[in-house]
């Protein structure tokens, strides 16, 4: 498994204490975190500012990929395939648990193919599914 450093490296990135703690977090997680739970769980006093360059600089750099809210907010998890910068391959489909709130990322659901009208392009498609996860059931 790589540690934060290969993958800060892999990216071509420089490694510093925010990236390597905020990496860390995402490596440890079953599922997705929000800005907030970033900002609570590294036990380190980084400013909202540096956690937030830090989540788009991975986004970025296809680390971690964003993920919509019913409530229209956003939440991050760590890219699981080849995603490269400017190429999310993510395609699967994300569940929020209606129970804890968890919201997990299913990478052996795809999000299905949406035929669109000529003259469309999609760039980039979501699916989030609610309801009970396994844990809470």
């Amino acid at each position: 498994m790589d540690t934060q450093a290969d993958i800060l490296k892999r990216n071509g990135m420089s490694i510093t204490e925010s990236r390597k703690k905020i990496l860390e977090l995402f490596l440890e997680s079953d599922g997705a975190l929000a800005h907030a739970d970033i900002e609570r769980n590294t036990h380190t006093a980084f400013d909202r500012v540096t956690v937030y360059r830090t989540l788009q600089t991975f986004v970025e750099k296809g680390i971690i990929h964003q993920i919509p809210t019913t409530d229209n907010s956003i939440l991050y998890a760590l890219c699981r395939q080849s995603c490269a910068q400017g190429h999310h391959h993510d395609n699967h489909v994300h569940f929020i648990c209606t129970q804890c709130d968890r919201t997990i990322c299913l990478d052996d659901v795809t999000v299905p193919g949406v035929k669109l009208p000529g003259g469309f392009k999609p760039s980039q498609s979501a699916m989030v599914v609610t309801g009970v996860c396994k844990d809470c059931q």
